[in-house]
């Protein structure tokens, strides 16, 4: 049984590369149809500040520079659209599924997607916005080398992600100013609104 009755509150995943513009445009969504918007590293460094047993655990997990199980994170995930079912319109699921297993094991415990947005880009035009934010922000991350290397690990999961579901997939040129992708965007989401105002 899943934990929240995705006909009436939409579950949306929003996915694009570093740089894409994801987070502007989950902003926009956030102000316009008043979506709950969790991001999985927000969730992990909140509860890694609440000093529970759990992050303890989290903590030396990071600490050792592993990735936290998987597990872990969709509890953190149902935990948080549980406590937010009640109130909620819809929620924006940043940045997650990043690998195939993910967004299987997603579904299994949560519930089915009704969208998944892809903030589409080139590589070239990433990594361009990518050094633009480094000279502005000292970010050691940001070299052109490291940032090439993050693209590749990005696309290679992404596109496996991306391939398991050709019928929820909506792609968004993000090379387009923010208004015009936002544009895409409405055309995307009113539809799943609607549908769900009337369920």
């Amino acid at each position: 049984m899943a934990p929240i009755d995705t006909s009436k509150k939409p579950i949306v995943w929003v996915l694009g590369g570093p740089g894409s513009g994801k987070g502007t445009q989950c902003e926009k969504i956030i102000a316009k149809y008043g979506f709950t918007h969790l991001s999985t590293g927000d969730l992990l460094r909140a509860e890694v500040k609440s000093g529970s047993d759990r992050a303890k655990c989290l903590t030396s997990i990071m600490e050792r520079g592993e990735l936290v199980p998987n597990e872990t994170v969709l509890e953190l995930l149902k935990e948080a659209i549980m406590a937010r079912a009640a109130d909620s319109k819809g929620f924006l699921i940043d940045g997650y599924p990043r690998e195939k297993s993910q967004g299987v094991a997603f579904e299994n415990t949560i519930a089915p997607v009704n969208v998944i947005l892809y903030f589409e880009a080139s590589c070239e035009t990433l990594t361009k916005r990518l050094l633009g934010r480094a000279a502005s922000s000292g970010r050691a991350d940001d070299n052109e080398e490291t940032i090439k290397l993050r693209l590749k690990t990005f696309l290679d999961n992404n596109d496996q992600v991306l391939a398991q579901y050709p019928d929820k997939l909506k792609r968004i040129n993000a090379e387009a100013t923010v208004d015009e992708i936002f544009g895409e965007v409405q055309k995307i989401l009113d539809p799943v609104v609607q549908a769900a105002a009337a369920n």
